[in-house]
């Protein structure tokens, strides 16, 4: 990404806002968001964070802004969201360097786990309209008639690819899910290798703070047990993997789930990857979600009572 190729809006928007226009691209990055890496005129390095305006991104930000102020490792807004052209957009520090950690093993599960249960416990404290709808990976409780959340541009495609064995695994998950009756809380709902870095087993910051949703915990601690090990495509992790991750998380916040929320967090571990399998199958890309996901399904789909 180039200054050229960045929103024509956007210098105006960085001097209104930050007090000081963009001269060079750090890096340049287009998802489900636009992120920017940029260097102002004043000499200080920014991310400016663009994306689509569900009506969830101000509580987003603040609840980053909270984590933030009491020291968690994360970007530190300097913005709230301002809409422009019908879209969120926000600026926040930029936190270079670290590196992934790699590996899928319980051993590195755990220590995924200890940092979520930090984050976790700080998101306790922060009080903040929920961020709704929740990420469409996460959305296991849309009001749309079908299994999978309204998603126009999916919808559209022909669903024959999607494996049967991904749709009975996706439908079991998301009944047994739907008969939670827990409490939602605030939690990180994008929990993936590529949205941390670290320090060799010592974590130097946690991204994506868009990405966070209103799930009962047990259910975002079983999402992050199963996404934790993503560097790149989505894939799932190993059971065993996901079962550490969930004693670990336990063990760092110092309770132990119920027979219910045991069964929660293990149904939530199979949702992002049937979501991920979907995606896979309807944009024709290499089945690692699905593959992984039909030689564990059975296994995880057990442990939730589903």
């Amino acid at each position: 990404m180039s200054l050229e190729e960045l929103p024509v809006w956007l210098p105006d928007w960085c001097r209104e806002h930050l007090g000081s226009e963009p001269v060079s691209v750090l890096f340049g990055m287009r998802r489900i968001s636009t992120v920017a890496g940029l260097r102002l005129a004043d000499g200080r390095e920014v991310v400016v964070k663009t994306r689509a305006d569900e009506g969830r991104a101000a509580s987003c930000v603040a609840a980053q802004a909270r984590l933030a102020e009491r020291g968690f490792p994360c970007p530190r807004p300097l913005t709230p969201v301002v809409r422009v052209e019908g879209l969120a957009v926000h600026a926040e520090a930029c936190l270079p360097g670290g590196e992934m950690l790699h590996g899928d093993t319980p051993e590195v599960a755990a220590d995924y786990a200890v940092v979520f249960a930090r984050l976790m416990s700080g998101l306790a404290q922060v009080r903040v309209a929920p961020p709704l709808p929740n990420p469409r990976w996460v959305r296991w409780d849309h009001a749309g008639p079908g299994l999978w959340p309204p998603i126009g541009f999916l919808d559209d495609r022909d669903q024959g690819p999607v494996l049967a064995e991904v749709m009975d695994a996706a439908r079991r998950a998301r009944a047994r899910l739907l008969a939670a009756g827990l409490p939602n809380v605030l939690g990180h709902a994008d929990y993936e290798a590529q949205n941390l870095r670290w320090h060799g087993r010592e974590l130097r910051v946690v991204h994506d703070w868009d990405s966070l949703a209103w799930q009962p915990e047990a259910a975002l601690v079983g999402a992050a047990s199963g996404t934790f090990a993503n560097t790149g495509p989505p894939t799932l992790a190993p059971v065993e993997s996901s079962a550490a991750f969930l004693d670990a998380y336990q063990e760092a916040r110092g309770r132990s789930f119920t027979t219910a929320e045991h069964e929660i967090a293990w149904a939530a571990s199979i949702w992002p990857a049937a979501h991920n399998a979907r995606w896979e199958a309807l944009h024709q890309q290499d089945p690692l979600c699905g593959n992984a996901l039909r030689a564990q399904a059975e296994e995880r789909l057990r442990r939730a009572d589903a």
